[in-house]
């Protein structure tokens, strides 16, 4: 039913992981440039650092939390189809947020147990 990438942004700029309005607009853009239809968005700065946040996509969504502290961002980004590529995405957030280090799984989603396919997830692929 859809690709869910767990993606995982290491040694981060710090500064810009605790900026509300550019996590924000990043995330935004980021739905955009894989050609998703927003349908929602919503982000929350907690005190004193870090940010949580939700783009939701007719396709699903893309979601992040920071630590600002740890220069780390955890990224999920779920699309359901064919059309939007969530590794698309995965590459712009790598290069917005400036991180020197990251990983990235992929994970088939909505695989029945009994329709008789394989369950195949890759672990890990390039995103940066």
């Amino acid at each position: 039913l859809g690709t869910h990438l767990l993606v995982e942004l290491k040694a981060c700029n710090t500064k810009l992981l605790n900026d509300l309005k550019k996590v924000e607009a990043i995330m935004v853009e980021a739905a955009k440039i894989a050609k998703a239809t927003i349908v929602d968005v919503h982000f929350h700065k907690f005190s004193p650092f870090g940010i949580s946040g939700v783009v939701v996509i007719a396709e699903s969504h893309l979601s992040i939390h920071t630590w600002p502290e740890y220069r780390y961002a955890a990224v999920d980004i779920f699309s359901c189809g064919d059309m939007l590529k969530p590794e698309v995405a995965a590459k712009y957030l790598v290069e917005q947020f400036a991180a020197e280090r990251t990983s990235a799984v992929e994970m088939q989603r909505g695989m029945f147990l009994n329709s008789g396919v394989p369950i195949v997830n890759k672990s890990p692929i390039a995103v940066g």
